[in-house]
């Protein structure tokens, strides 16, 4: 049967407050920038052709609005995005180093992405959708967290492959022992996964991406993607490991480049009517490519979402 969705991903939508220089008195001024990173794949997959939606939580408040109309904007399915007067939406404020590296301050506790209830997740968007996508900020708290689970469950009974992205933020953690357990309990139950080198140690107790991506494939996973920063990327199958260099660029902002290239790499899988089981090396590292040109024109812009790039000009800087 022909699925409504390519990708439907569950987690938090919140506002990034992206540093953006100083005012005349030389206060730091932040930018508006709508962003999470379940939310980014999305309008990353959906800039590319690809039909998306959303299922989480937001404030019934100017923030929520700005997000929800964001999303529709981009043509992401929002049927599935509650908006909750109790809570508020999740704001994250993020300084920007000399190499568009960020640091980040959470105003989530709690926020509304972390409220979403088992109840309010729509069974029927996943059997709609050919990818399920999910992160680990949306198990840090309850209910989120159940939820969460609830819905890698359906997705797995309902036939769709299970994407993960770990995306760990110590800070939205109590600690990194508690973070490590909740991350790890997914993995087994994904069919394709991506991280980046920082991450490694955390999830496999591994320190070199390839024998990471190698522990991975014995958990659960049939496909593996490593991001390496400004080296590219590698991906693992069943048939080995292989490095995807990077295209080089001039970074401004890092902001949503995991997720750029998270979302190009799903398209790429959609696309191919494949599931992860039955992809080859070489496929995976073909769609790593596309993936890393898309990571390389999102990185030269600011913000998340406002970044994503459109297919002809991936397609154009991956030729």
């Amino acid at each position: 049967m022909e699925k409504r969705f390519d990708v439907t991903a569950l987690g938090e939508a919140l506002i990034d407050f992206t540093e953006c220089g100083r005012s005349p008195a030389g206060a730091r001024l932040f930018e508006q920038n709508p962003g999470g990173a379940p939310a980014n794949v999305l309008c990353a997959v959906s800039r590319l052709g690809g039909r998306a939606a959303f299922i989480g939580k937001v404030g019934e408040d100017m923030h929520g609005g700005f997000l929800r109309d964001t999303l529709a904007g981009e043509g992401v399915d929002v049927s599935g995005m509650v908006s909750d007067g109790g809570v508020f939406t999740t704001l994250a404020f993020v300084a920007l180093g000399r190499s568009g590296e960020r640091s980040f301050s959470f105003a989530r506790r709690p926020g509304a992405d972390t409220c979403l209830r088992p109840d309010e997740v729509p069974e029927a968007l996943l059997g709609e959708s050919r990818v399920f996508h999910v992160g680990s900020l949306s198990l840090t708290d309850e209910p989120a967290r159940s939820a969460t689970l609830r819905a890698v469950e359906a997705a797995r009974r309902l036939g769709a492959a299970v994407s993960y992205d770990p995306n760990y933020r110590a800070s939205l953690w109590p600690d990194a022992e508690s973070a490590r357990a909740q991350m790890r309990s997914l993995i087994p139950r994904c069919d394709v996964m991506k991280l980046s080198d920082e991450e490694t140690v955390l999830l496999t107790g591994e320190g070199d991406p390839v024998r990471a991506a190698e522990s991975l494939l014995r958990a659960g996973p049939a496909c593996v993607a490593v991001t390496l920063g400004g080296e590219g990327a590698l991906v693992a199958t069943r048939q080995g490991v292989r490095a995807v260099p990077a295209f080089p660029v001039e970074a401004v902002d890092t902001t949503g480049a995991g997720d750029a290239f998270w979302g190009a790499f799903l398209y790429r899988l959609t696309r191919s009517g494949k599931r992860p089981e039955a992809l080859s090396l070489d496929e995976a590292a073909d769609f790593a490519r596309f993936a890393n040109a898309a990571a390389s024109l999102c990185v030269g812009r600011r913000g998340g979402i406002p970044a994503m790039p459109g297919l002809k000009e991936v397609e154009q800087a991956a030729n």
